[in-house]
């Protein structure tokens, strides 16, 4: 007799068949450059399928609400159908909506006049920048993909003559999204007719039933909410990279308990479908945290998300919120699993810190509860707010470039740093501007490029109102503004304060020699210069700096609405903007040489100190926090020895807690061997399934490209 199938062996299975697509995908991109980003569980296409989109421009391509809406529709229509046998979930994205979508922005809506200030300051100024906002799914539970069709005739006919491509648009996609839900429950059922192992058909027939319900009616069980969140996300991410899981723990308790108190599942059941899902797509999924009382929210869910990774062990995006009342289980829990697993997962947020830091922007702290973590670092409120989330950025290190030159040619009588940082200021200032012009401009146009159709579905205002969400048709707007280079700046301004002046070892003009010759025949002034305490090394003038920065920083960005009266909020985050930022800028005064990269994050630069330990990490990232409900992550890496038993598991809790109580926002924390990275490193191919936590998100580090690698590398290295 054939032995059956127990979810650990189903899982084992999904594993091992996401690692073939991991393998496919590196051969079919390259092994050097795939993805510099989240592994976001796109399945290899089969060969013989093309799609070719309708076009509305000259150039073959195509914008605006109708085509993309029509387009996206054909594109689903055309999907080929996925389903894993031992998956409970069905299902699977294979093409990216996003790539066809070109270009990102229409030349007819010209932003040059903000040109030479975007380069200047080397901008990320946000123009066409798409998703990175919340969504309510509650509201999509509640409704089911035949509730929100409802929802869009509904509304089409209440504003008819207004918006009328805007919601054939929505139309379009749930239509779209309804036929691939359809075909699927075809096609399990048909293979259930050809499975000899009976758990193998039972499970494509429950699978087939389920979806067959979906296709027009909301979900009523845990295995029903789970796979309707499945479609939903597998949508927005083939759409346009976009969607997140938001508070899972909070949205899908409910029907975990009325399954359990009705006896229609186990504990082992809902893990298992929770794990299905983490493989579907690497989203951002948060869990615990405070409810609007402020009581803990942790329960069963968050403790099966927990589970279910380490069952899975592939990369997942889960974050873990931390309060002083949390449940201290889960805590160590994630703990254990962190370090025995070394997937680079949960992250762990500061609930206190962030929520009090929203109030700081106006809101009542019942509205701060409710924000979720949904993307690399960043928060939002479910469906009521649009907010650019890790889309705006403003590079430190190029306002800091231009200020130095600019105040080296009109050196006064007596320069020095702090008069050079009064310059630093000044264009910051004029950087922080620009962005928000270029907030409002992308405001008013976004709408006619690129519509956000498939979130729109699940927030409050865009389909009531026919209106996309970018043009605020929900009720808040808080855009995210993100400093990077932080360290880089602070460390140039304290290698500036220490060694160049008059009677000090370094002129200004001799200063300006070795920027502009890259420190080349230079290798002991470079150094001298280098070894300048650094932000993080602890009451340095660097960390003085590093401080104030951010303090300024904050305050320039929160003393005025936009033009268009839009709030921003600042944090401190580079993404994998690290290394181009870096490109963009010639050699720096604390050392670094022309080109190569930023500080990641708030994170002093590798080598910050003699004994740089976590706990000194920790106090610089602390200190530089930005106050008003974004983050300054802090990014840790463990070698995997540590913490493996029940003393070091609770060393490893007190250290996360002690930070959120600093003031922390968020800690991501890599668990990995430095000699395996560098051989992995060397040759990609030998690790396939090494996974680090590279900054927001975790990826297989084979699938990162070159230059990425060594960033990876470099602070790897440096911290163990």
């Amino acid at each position: 007799m054939q032995k059956k199938l127990s979810y650990q062996d189903r899982l084992d299975s999904i594993n091992r068949l996401k690692a073939i697509h991991t393998l496919q995908k590196q051969r079919i991109y390259g092994t050097d450059g795939y993805w510099d980003m989240d592994d976001k569980g796109l399945i290899p296409p089969p060969g013989d399928w093309e799609f070719a989109p309708e076009s509305n421009r000259a150039d073959g391509l195509f914008t605006g609400n109708f085509l993309c809406g029509k387009n996206y529709r054909r594109l689903l229509e055309t999907h080929p159908v996925y389903i894993d046998p031992m998956s409970s979930i069905a299902g699977g994205w294979m093409h990216s909506f996003y790539n066809i979508k070109s270009p990102l922005w229409d030349d007819r809506f010209d932003f040059s006049h903000l040109h030479e200030k975007q380069r200047k300051y080397d901008l990320v100024h946000g123009i066409g920048g798409i998703q990175h906002f919340n969504i309510d799914m509650k509201m999509g539970l509640e409704l089911g993909f035949g509730g929100l069709l409802e929802k869009v005739g509904k509304f089409a006919e209440l504003n008819k003559g207004k918006a009328d491509d805007f919601y054939e648009a929505e139309r379009n996609t749930v239509l779209g999204i309804q036929d691939w839900i359809r075909r699927h429950a075809v096609a399990a059922a048909e293979m259930a007719g050809t499975e000899d192992r009976p758990e193998i058909k039972e499970n494509l027939l429950k699978m087939a039933a389920v979806n067959t319900k979906l296709v027009d009616s909301p979900p009523g069980t845990f295995h029903e909410a789970v796979q309707w969140v499945a479609w939903f996300l597998m949508s927005a991410v083939m759409y346009n990279f976009s969607g997140a899981g938001g508070a899972i723990d909070d949205y899908l308790y409910p029907y975990y308990l009325a399954d359990k108190k009705a006896g229609l599942i186990d504990d082992d059941e809902a893990i298992f479908h929770l794990a299905c899902l983490l493989v579907k797509d690497n989203q951002y999924y948060q869990i615990c945290g405070t409810k609007e009382d402020g009581s803990d929210r942790t329960n069963d869910i968050s403790f099966f998300m927990i589970e279910a990774a380490h069952r899975l062990k592939v990369p997942t995006s889960i974050c873990l919120r931390v309060h002083k009342d949390i449940n201290p289980e889960i805590m160590k829990l994630s703990v254990k699993y962190l370090f025995g697993d070394k997937l680079g997962t949960p992250s762990y947020l500061g609930d206190e810190s962030m929520n009090e830091g929203f109030v700081r922007n106006g809101y009542p702290m019942e509205l701060a509860r409710q924000r979720a973590k949904t993307g690399c670092h960043w928060c939002a409120l479910p469906g009521t707010e649009y907010t650019l989330n890790d889309i705006v950025k403003i590079n430190f290190l190029a306002v800091f470039d231009t200020a130095l030159r600019e105040y080296y040619q009109n050196l006064p009588k007596q320069p020095s740093a702090e008069g050079l940082y009064k310059e630093f200021i000044r264009h910051l200032r004029e950087a922080v501007l620009t962005i928000a012009e270029g907030v409002d401009f992308h405001i008013e146009y976004m709408r006619y490029v690129f519509p956000e159709l498939v979130l729109n579905l699940l927030c409050h205002g865009p389909i009531e109102k026919g209106a996309d969400i970018s043009t605020g048709s929900v009720e808040y707007m808080n855009i995210c503004v993100d400093g990077a280079g932080i360290a880089t700046v602070a460390d140039s301004f304290g290698a500036i304060d220490a060694m160049v002046g008059e009677g000090r070892t370094i002129s200004w003009d001799r200063l300006m020699e070795l920027l502009d010759a890259n420190f080349e025949n230079a290798e002991l002034e470079r150094l001298m210069l280098d070894r300048v305490p650094k932000y993080g090394s602890g009451g340095s003038r660097s960390d003085d700096f590093a401080v104030r920065i951010s303090r300024d920083f904050s305050a320039i960005v929160k003393e005025r609405l936009t033009p268009g009266g839009r709030n921003m909020i600042p944090g401190l985050f580079s993404w994998a903007n690290t290394i181009p930022m870096g490109k963009s800028v010639g050699a720096s005064p604390n050392g670094r040489k022309a080109r190569a990269p930023i500080n990641h994050g708030a994170n002093p630069h590798p080598g910050f100190s003699k004994a740089d330990t976590p706990t000194g990490l920790a106090n610089a990232v602390a200190s530089v926090q930005c106050g008003y409900g974004n983050t300054a992550p802090l990014q840790l890496e463990f070698d995997p020895h540590f913490g493996i038993d029940e003393g070091g598991v609770n060393l490893v809790v007190s250290f996360i807690r002690s930070f959120m109580a600093m003031g922390g926002t968020l800690l991501n924390i890599n668990i990995v061997n430095k000699e395996r990275i560098l051989e992995a490193h060397k040759d990609p191919a030998k690790y396939p399934n090494l996974i680090v936590r590279v900054t927001g998100f975790s990826a297989y580090f084979a699938s990162l490209s070159t230059d990425f690698r060594q960033l990876v590398v470099d602070r790897i290295v440096e911290g163990l």
